[in-house]
Formats: structure tokens, sequence, C-alpha cells
């Protein structure tokens, strides 16, 4: 006769079978993506309740097309961080693809297909400039990128004399005003899109193995074989092209190319490009890509920032919490990580 509801018993006769579920399932609860679900689902109840029209379709269809963009930025910030790097000039490389996109439409008459494809690979172009300055100078790439920052938006500045590009294709505003069922925007399939071809990269191809191995020990990756330097500098490729594309979802959102749309020198960029990453848990110190994450995290700073202007709450008061919430995001992952740690569960 056969017992199969008894657990099995290793030969000290310690039940061996229920401790590994409960440690898969403990693993589990640890994680910054479950923490990042129940956040969300426990915001939205609350900001529900608190708030009228939270869940209506209006909201949502306006908190998607912030979201996709969000996602976009921290999806760029992530590729970067993952090496150990930062990547401050992600929004002025952003502000300078999408400026670039419009004056090839609007001055040299390029169809927009053509526009969009330029402008990806200007970022591409800066991205790379700044991996292969920081790998031959040696310099961390937050002196580089913070310096490029400044030049980027200045060389804009300059050359477009800071004049909006506004006589875009009707397809860039109805692309961003339109609605799959009544409240979805077809720029969350972008960010989606972009989030399948990164856990494609990192999980089944030997580059996004190498990227990995790059930013977790530069050394060892090097001694078995990757060009750490090469890598890094993909990286930042992959990086400027995500910037990119946030920017293009951007215009489409606006329907117009301006200057300022990701604020003084891409500066209003930054805090969000740093949170998606970090609560989603992708460690600053390089070697592990949370893209869902990522993801996560960039909706829920969406939400708060739109929960918190339906409270009617100042720009300067939600600015503070988002800083006070990444500041908590690091410290709660740090904790998180001795935990696992002192349990040999990491």
């Amino acid at each position: 006769m056969s017992y199969p509801d008894l657990p099995a018993k290793g030969p000290s006769g310690d039940i061996v079978g229920k401790p590994r579920r409960n440690t898969a399932a403990t693993r589990f609860y640890l994680t910054n993506e479950f923490g990042l679900i129940a956040l969300i689902v426990l915001f939205a109840l609350a900001f529900q309740f608190a708030t009228d029209g939270f869940f209506s379709p209006f909201n949502l269809f306006s908190l998607g097309r912030i979201a996709a963009v969000n996602i976009m930025i921290g999806l760029a910030m992530m590729v970067v961080v993952i090496t150990g790097g930062l990547n401050l000039a992600v929004g002025a490389i952003g502000v300078c693809a999408a400026m670039t996109c419009g004056y090839l439409i609007e001055v040299v008459g390029l169809p927009w297909p053509i526009a969009i494809l330029s402008a990806v690979a200007l970022g591409a172009m800066l991205g790379f400039i700044n991996g292969w300055t920081s790998v031959r100078t040696g310099l961390h790439s937050f002196i580089i990128t913070l310096a490029t920052m400044s030049i980027f938006f200045g060389v804009m500045i300059f050359l477009t004399r800071a004049e909006s590009y506004r006589a875009l294709p009707p397809v860039f505003a109805a692309f961003g005003r339109m609605k799959l069922l009544g409240i979805f925007s077809p720029l969350l399939l972008v960010s989606l899109m972009a989030a399948l071809f990164l856990g494609y990269l990192y999980n089944l191809t030997a580059v996004g193995r190498e990227m990995l191995a790059a930013g977790a020990k530069p050394e060892a990756a090097e001694m078995s074989g990757i060009n750490v330097g090469r890598i890094f500098i993909y990286c930042h490729m992959l990086s400027g092209a995500l910037a990119a594309c946030a920017a293009l979802m951007l215009v489409a959102r606006n329907g117009a190319a301006i200057p300022s749309m990701a604020g003084q020198l891409g500066q209003d960029w930054l805090l969000i490009a740093f949170l998606g990453p970090v609560l989603g848990g992708t460690l600053l110190t390089g070697g592990k890509a949370s893209v869902l994450g990522t993801c996560l995290g960039a909706f829920l700073v969406t939400m708060l920032t739109s929960g918190l202007l339906l409270l009617q709450l100042g720009d300067f008061w939600i600015q503070s919490f988002l800083g006070l919430l990444l500041l908590a995001a690091v410290l709660m992952d740090k904790t998180r990580r001795t935990f696992l740690a002192r349990r040999n569960m990491a």
C-alpha cells in the first residue's frame, strides 16, 4: 500500500520535501516583483477610494500613455546599470533623437519611417560615444554621461535654435491618441515589445549573458574571453536607442518635437530612469537585470504620480515623495539581499 500524501524523509528522519517548497515560496514572496505587484494593487485600491474616477476609462488611458514612456525610460537606464554603470544623459539623448526626427520630417522632407529609424540610429550613436569614451578613458560612466548630458543638449539647442517642430504627419498624433478596447494606449505595446526583446536578449542569447557576466565580475569575464569593453559599449548603444524610442513615443503623445520635452538638459527623466530599475531589483553594482521588475517599478511610479495629482498635491511634494521612494527602495533591497545571503537563499 502506498501513502502518497506522506512527506518524504531523509536519513536523519527529517522531512525533506516540504521545506523546499516553503523555501521557494519564501524566496518568491521576497522578490521585488511580488512586492511591486502587491504595492500596485494596494495603492490602486487606495486611490480608488480616495479620489473620484481613478479607474475611469479616461484616467486609465492617460495612465497607460504616461506609463509606456516611463517604462521605456527605465529600460534605457537598466541596460547600463547591469554593467555597474550609469547613463545620466538618457534624457538628453532622447531629446536629441526627437528633435532630429522632427527636423528630418519638417525641414528635410524625409518620409516619417526613415526619420524614425534615423533618430533611433542617432540615439545609438550618442550611446556609442558615451560607451567608447568611458572605456577608453577608464572613467566611470557617471562622469562621462554627466558631461555629455550638457554637451548633447547644448549642441541640440544650438543647431535647432530651441525651435519646436510641430508640422509632423498626422500619423504621430493619431497613434498617440489611439485607444485599444477603449482604455489602452498602443504605446504600451511598444514598451511591451521592448521588454520582451530585452527578456529574450538576457535569457536566450550569448550576447545578453555576456552583458550580465561583464557587469557582475568584469575581471573574471575578461579572463573567460569576453571583450568587456566592447560589451559595455554595446550596452550604452542599446541604452541610447531605447532613450530615442522613449522620446519618439513622447512625440507621438504630444504631437510635436519640443526641446523642453525632457526638461532642462533632460534632467526630468533622471528620477524616473532610476526608480524603475532600482524598484524592480536591478542591482546598481551590476550583473543582474530585472526586465519585469523595471516595468512594474515604472508603472508603480506613474500610478503614484497620477494618484497624488488627483489628490491635488503640489508637484514639489510629489517629487519629494518619489525621492524618498528611491532611497527607501535602495535600503530595502540591501536589507532583502542581506536576509537572503544569511540564509543561503541568494
